[in-house]
Formats: structure tokens, sequence, C-alpha cells
């Protein structure tokens, strides 16, 4: 292979969240053989691709993706968005729903399984964990409750745009209009606003020469209400509260499938393509709704984190509660992709002509129409039982730290069940809206700490029973495992949208004496790479 030149070849393997393996054959100046493994993220197993040779090594190489030049047999299925191929987003949309389960639960098994080889090999710790399957999303359409859109251009120099970077672009916007991910709610916003902009010739900020006004749309909506918090974000280098006093009126009067609730100026004059807040206006409505999930009231406002999926976090949530409860969980073996298989036989190792097994040995509970047909209260129908019988077998006097806690949403799902739940969270404003959302919802037996894990756990006079880790994309500081670990509780439950990043830490703890038991994965984003796994570590007998 040389640097700059053109190949093609077929997909053998992806590996999470993106990295496509491709076999260059070519032959030498004596005739033989010569295979050069080469990564290309971005295509799928099975898809044939051109792509443009970037670095060359001999026992690994990478390309850059041109093009797909013939389909995958695993693309069956119609995209159902207008702009996929465009958008750098959903790009597992011509995959059937179950094979995109599939694939997922199969990368996510051999990271970890990579984990024990390792760890086999190492210090002689073999793999000894129950898989628990993957569920799917309740929904396959509409499911985002958030979505920060750019404004830009398609081309240099063309019209006003307002949607999603470009796929291999960091600078062409493509409209998201018709964005099948989120509600039609979300596409009569945009149309409004790129309309009536286009009209008033309001430039979009440029990130390069950090001129223009118009920056980005971050637009929230509440499933079970249906409301909606617009926030419209730019710079201030024009005066535009005229334009945006008019465009609110025009928002107003739209008809929606739920209702607008408030519509926000924000100024934003940092340099980074990031959507933040220097001011913030409220020009009509107030700035937050009420979301409910799992019975509970959370109070949303523009920047509040809250898992994208709703309801997928109340799948989420109820697979985390069930491992902290106990082995006898509510959800498991009901509408899980894989549930019942070895782990060991259930594998695919992501080459194309094996992951043909069919629907009925794989998808128990699954309809290829939508995951919708899943019935949420299947999964966790048994909540009030299981709950009443663990509390009545002693939880009631446990203490249980929350780390990494965000908002506060798991705190609270667990609180109604444990003597007291503390959390931990190095985002001071989450902080502040956990000990609100807790004051909603009339639990007093949560406290919310700000501050970084690593420090804070050496402060807290209470010892806990039960660990719950759900931390940011890149895992837990090594550090801070070790004084987790020694706490000594009997069960952790650690919560990971990353699974390389899970796969480090798994190491770490199987090192210092705990044992992974069950691991489960639960589907937050349908069409797209991502995956959240929650593992339940026990610890070892010394």
């Amino acid at each position: 292979m040389k640097k700059g030149n053109i190949y093609e070849g077929v997909v053998k393997k992806v590996e999470f969240p993106n990295k496509a393996y491709v076999d260059v054959i070519e032959k030498d100046e004596n005739g033989n053989e010569q295979k050069t493994l080469t990564l290309v993220k971005g295509a799928l197993p099975g898809q044939k691709i051109k792509f443009r040779a970037k670095k060359v090594r001999k026992d690994k190489s990478q390309g850059i993706l041109l093009e797909v030049t013939e389909k995958s047999p695993l693309e069956t299925a119609e995209p159902m968005c207008c702009r996929f191929g465009k958008c750098g987003g959903c790009s597992y949309q011509t995959l059937p729903y179950e094979k995109q389960l599939e694939l997922k639960r199969n990368q996510v098994l051999e990271i970890i399984d990579n984990v024990y080889k390792t760890l086999d090999s190492s210090l002689g710790i073999k793999k000894d964990y129950i898989y628990d399957g993957i569920l799917p999303s309740p929904e396959i359409k509409g499911y985002r409750n958030k979505m920060e859109f750019s404004f830009g251009d398609e081309y240099k120099g063309g019209p006003l745009t307002l949607g999603l970077h470009k796929k291999g672009s960091v600078h062409d916007i493509v409209n998201a209009s018709g964005c099948q991910i989120v509600d039609d709610d979300y596409s009569k916003v945009i149309d409004c606003i790129v309309e009536y902009f286009r009209e008033k010739q309001i430039p979009h900020y440029n990130k390069n020469t950090h001129q223009g006004v118009l920056r980005h749309l971050l637009v929230r909506r509440a499933v079970s209400t249906g409301e909606l918090l617009v926030a419209l974000v730019t710079s201030s280098q024009q005066d535009i509260s005229e334009y945006v006093s008019e465009v609110s009126e025009k928002l107003n009067g739209l008809k929606y499938n739920g209702k607008l609730t408030g519509f926000i100026h924000i100024i934003n004059d940092g340099l980074g393509d990031v959507v933040k807040s220097d001011k913030m206006h409220i020009i009509s409505g107030k700035d937050w709704f009420t979301e409910k999930i799992l019975g509970l009231q959370f109070k949303i406002s523009p920047f509040s984190f809250f898992q994208t999926n709703t309801k997928g976090a109340e799948v989420l949530y109820t697979r985390a509660r069930d491992y902290v409860l106990g082995g006898e969980m509510a959800g498991v073996g009901k509408n899980s992709v894989g549930v019942g298989m070895d782990v060991e036989n259930s594998r695919i190792n992501g080459v194309c002509s094996e992951m043909t097994a069919g629907s009925s040995d794989i998808v128990d509970g699954y309809s290829e129409k939508g995951a919708k047909n899943v019935d949420l209260a299947d999964i966790y129908s048994e909540k009030t039982e299981n709950l009443e019988t663990k509390t009545n077998a002693g939880f009631k006097d446990k203490v249980v730290f929350d780390l990494y806690s965000g908002t506060g949403t798991i705190a609270q799902i667990i609180a109604p069940v444990a003597k007291k739940v503390i959390g931990v969270e190095i985002v001071e404003e989450a902080v502040e809206a956990a000990k609100e959302n807790a004051a909603i919802n009339g639990l007093d037996n949560c406290e919310f700490i700000a501050g970084d894990v690593l420090k804070v756990i050496d402060e807290i006079d209470e010892k806990p029973d039960y660990i719950i880790l759900d931390p940011p994309r890149e895992g837990i500081h090594p550090k801070a495992i070790r004084k987790i670990i020694d706490y000594g509780v009997e069960n952790i439950v650690y919560i990971s949208c990353k699974p390389t990043s899970l796969s480090q830490d798994l190491a770490t703890f199987e090192t210092f004496g705990y044992h992974v038991e069950r691991v489960s994965n639960v589907d937050m984003f349908p069409g797209t790479v991502h995956v959240e796994t929650v593992c339940l570590l026990t610890r070892k007998a010394q």
C-alpha cells in the first residue's frame, strides 16, 4: 500500500463505535500476495468501499472512506430519513432494527471479552458473567427529547441552513427539517426560524472568522406532556431583539402536536463551537418544563442534564434499579435480544457472513415495525411488588451512593426504598437541579454534594452499602476507582455510555477485588452506533 492511493475492499468487521476493517490484498515484486488490514471509519459490515490510504503500516493501516460502491447484504431496510447519507448522524438506518441491536451487542461483548483475555493471561482471572441481553428502545422514531442544531450553509456561500453537520464535514450543515429521531414539532420550529431569518438576511456565525450572529438552536420536548422549550443562541455582534420578538410571535402561532411552553434568547460570545450561555432572556413563556419518568417529576431547563431518550431512560433505570435491588429482576429475560443464549456461542465476531442468525433465535418480544411495540409495562410491571419485597427484605436500612449523579435521576428512583441516597456530581448546576427535583418529589432522604468524586468521597462521613456509578464518557479516574473499591460494598452497579472506557474500569475492578456478575445493554439511540451498558459487580470472597 502507498499513502494517498485509492483502494477498494469489503468490510469484514466493525468495532465500536465505527471502526471498519478491510483487507487490502496486493502482490509484491515476486508475485506473492500481501494482505494489509486497514481501518476505515464509517462503514458497515459487508459493504464494499473505496478509500484513500492515510497511514500505511505493516501491521495495520488507516484509510479515509470515499464512497460505498456496494451495499452490505445486511442493508435490507429503507432509511426512514430523507437526510440519510448526507447527515453525519444515524448511520445504522439501512440495517433492520434487530440487526442494529445484534451488532451493538456483539461489539460490547467483544470489548468486555478482550478484557478477560488480558486478565486471564496476566492474572488468571477468567470470564464468568451472565449476559442479560440487549433491551430495545421503546421507540425507534421520534425518540429524542433534545436536539442542538447549528446555523450555517450546506455549501460555501449557500442560503442559510439550520440543522446538523454534514457527514465528514465540520463546516457544512444539512437541513434537519424532517429529521426522524425527533417529533414533527421540531421540523415546524426549524422551518419557521430558517424562513424568517433568511428573509431578514441575518448572517450565521462563522466559527473560523468568529463573525456573524446566528449560532445554534436548542430544542427540548417533554414526552409526557408534549411541552416544547426553544432556545435561540446568537452572538451579540448585532442587536436582533426586534427580530427575536417577531420570530417568537411566529413560533407561538404555529400548530404543534404538543405546545410551546417557552422561547428563550441566549447570548453566547465564546469562541468554541458549543452551546453555552453568557446571558439568557425569556422572550415568551418560561424557561423550564416538567418531565415524568417512572412516576417521578423532573424540572428541565435549557441546560439540564437528562437522558435524551425519555422512554429508553425508563428501561435503563429500571434495569439499573433491579441490579441494585438484587438478581431477581423484573425485566431480565423479557424483551431482550440475546437472552438465554450462551455468551460465547452468541458472538458474531463482526463477520458479515456470520451475521445471519434468524430473528426467532435472537429476538424475544421484538417487532420489526418498531420497538414501541414492546410493552414497557412488561419490562417493569412488577415495579411496586418488587420494591415492596426488597424493602421488607431489609433494603430500607441501606445507604446508597450515586456517584456522578447528574441531576439525581437514579438517586431519586432508588430513594423510596433506601434509608438514604447520597449523590456526588461535579457540575454545581446539576446538583442544584437534583435538590430541587428531590423536593418536588417529596424525597427527604436524598443528599446531593457538588464536587469531584475523587475528592468528595474522602469527606463523606457515611459509609455506603451499595454504590451506583454513572460516569462521563471517559470513565472513572483510576485513583477514584481504588477509593470506591476500598469501601468494600458487596455490590456495585456501573452504567456506561462508552464500552471502551467501561472495559478499562472493569479491568481495574476485577484486578482489585470485584467480579463482573451480570451485563446488560440498553439501546437508547436507535439508528446510531451508540449503546448503554449496565454491569453488576460483586465483591470477591477474600
